[in-house]
């Protein structure tokens, strides 16, 4: 199975568990991977027969912005949850980090892998 990722992808967002940070916006930081048969794509040239990069990296925007989180861990299943269903990928990893989160280190995070990894024929 191939994969199509986006690196450093950043959103603005409200996530927090304490008041204060219920009250700011703090910059996430995404790499993203979905599992994809790209070969139809590879010998077609068309864009609807592969994963839309853009179209990832707006769903993901959606649903980041729409509400403000509490856990960077549920914001990742939230997010993994949509991708598989809007995308039709049977595997996604998330790795979502919030920089200056915690004072003396760079950033802090998690990443998740959701569903299988198959090898294609």
């Amino acid at each position: 199975m191939d994969r199509i990722y986006l690196r450093d992808l950043e959103i603005d967002a409200v996530v927090g568990v304490y008041d204060w940070e219920q009250r700011i916006q703090r910059r996430l930081r995404f790499d993203i991977e979905l599992a994809a048969d790209t070969r139809i794509a590879a010998y077609s040239g068309e864009i609807g027969d592969t994963v839309d990069y853009e179209a990832v990296a707006n769903a993901v925007r959606a649903i980041v912005t729409r509400e403000p989180h509490a856990l960077l861990e549920s914001l990742a299943e939230e997010i993994s949850e949509a991708l598989m269903a809007q995308f039709g990928t049977p595997w996604v990893r998330i790795k979502l980090g919030k920089p200056g989160a915690v004072p003396g280190v760079r950033e802090v995070g998690i990443e998740i892998e959701r569903g299988t990894l198959a090898t294609a024929d």
